[in-house]
């Protein structure tokens, strides 16, 4: 039986674009390259552009406008607007319709890019055939009441016409003539696209299939810090699902997210404010959990496959982490119980309810540390 696309279902103007960009990255942009050469400002334009578009997306269409983390003074919404249409991933509004629906419906049918139809659908499938039927745009009032956001959905074509494709072609003209602004339509135009759209995709596909779970396994997310450093710090992407509102996704100190770095460098200068954190005792909590679900799925595994030791000192581990959850619900417990006294002898005692805060917390996150090299040596899955 021959094979058939199915025609009526395909999206042809997506499908048109993402192929042509990506075929023309793959043919003109080499040809450039091998005739012209290339020299640092066109360098410096594509990764410019990259990073304008990218963050754009991260920054703006993701934590800012679809997830709410913090709240932006009119330059920062503008220029992510503007340079989040350059990325040629929709228009705001439905690239956030889209995003919101598939938190809420993660690995559904519901779910717009849904990793359980595998993963070339979540990759880019959804984009080239259309959705049947069509989701409405009925979860997004709230960006129906921002001005800029309607008129980058009125103009979304012109503007990203402009920005991603015209505006580098004419600093290239500017820097070196006709054959610069060839170089600057195809470097930091045409495969500067194919490059954002995909690292896009990849959260999407990737983070869905390979990574850990280090917070929790509700969903298919996974962190992968190799793709947090070509998304800038979206690759850490079970952390995001579990904790959505949080405008970081890189929550340690040192995992990679220049996004949530930009937004804290923004709210220095008072363009942006309202961050939003999720409580560092609610995320050790999350872990601590989650490594107590990987302890007992490890020991329920028949005795002949971990020897006695390792076995007793994963039960010891799985013990000594429900004793400290216990104990940190007890301190909980007793402190709100005795708020108004508190109140009361603030200065003599508040200093002693946060000591005792920090030392429950710095035992939960070594013994989960030391719970987690275990599981690594009875070969766990992450």
């Amino acid at each position: 039986m021959p094979f058939r696309l199915p025609s009526a279902r395909i999206n042809w103007t997506n499908s048109s674009f993402l192929i042509g960009v990506a075929v023309a990255t793959c043919t003109a942009v080499p040809f450039y390259l091998w005739h012209y050469g290339i020299d640092g400002f066109q360098v410096a334009l594509f990764l410019a552009f990259f990073s304008a578009t990218g963050l754009s997306i991260t920054l703006g269409y993701h934590r800012l406008l679809a997830h709410m983390t913090f709240h932006a003074r009119w330059p920062v919404r503008l220029f992510t607007l503007l340079f989040g249409a350059a990325a040629f991933e929709n228009a705001a509004l439905n690239w956030v319709s889209d995003h919101r629906r598939h938190h809420k419906n993660v690995d559904s049918d519901n779910d717009p890019y849904d990793i359980t139809k595998g993963f070339w659908h979540a990759h880019i499938g959804w984009i080239l055939f259309k959705l049947e039927p069509e989701p409405p745009l009925d979860n997004v009032s709230d960006l129906r009441k921002d001005r800029l956001v309607m008129l980058q959905e009125r103009f979304y074509v012109p503007v990203a016409v402009g920005v991603g494709f015209v505006l580098p072609a004419l600093l290239g003209w500017l820097h070196a003539g006709w054959p610069g602004a060839l170089g600057g339509f195809l470097l930091a135009g045409v495969a500067r696209v194919t490059a954002v759209q995909h690292m896009t995709f990849f959260i999407n596909s990737l983070c869905h299939t390979i990574g850990r779970q280090p917070y929790s396994d509700k969903c298919s997310a996974r962190d992968s810090w190799i793709m947090a450093l070509f998304t800038f710090g979206e690759g850490y992407h079970n952390y995001h699902h579990e904790f959505q509102h949080d405008y970081r996704n890189g929550v340690k100190w040192w995992q990679w997210d220049p996004t949530k770095w930009s937004i804290w460098v923004l709210e220095k200068i008072r363009l942006v404010r309202g961050l939003r954190r999720v409580p560092e005792e609610k995320v050790l909590l999350s872990q601590l959990a989650d490594t107590r679900r990987r302890l007992n799925e490890r020991l329920a595994i028949g005795k002949t496959e971990l020897n006695a030791r390792l076995r007793e000192l994963l039960q010891s581990s799985d013990a000594k982490l429900r004793e400290l959850g216990d104990r940190w619900t007890a301190l909980k417990t007793s402190y709100a119980d005795r708020a108004e006294a508190l109140k009361a002898e603030y200065s003599e005692r508040a200093g002693q309810q946060v000591d005792d805060a920090r030392t429950a917390l710095a035992e939960i996150r070594r013994e989960v540390r030391q719970a987690l090299n275990l599981l690594e040596m009875a070969g766990a899955p992450a």
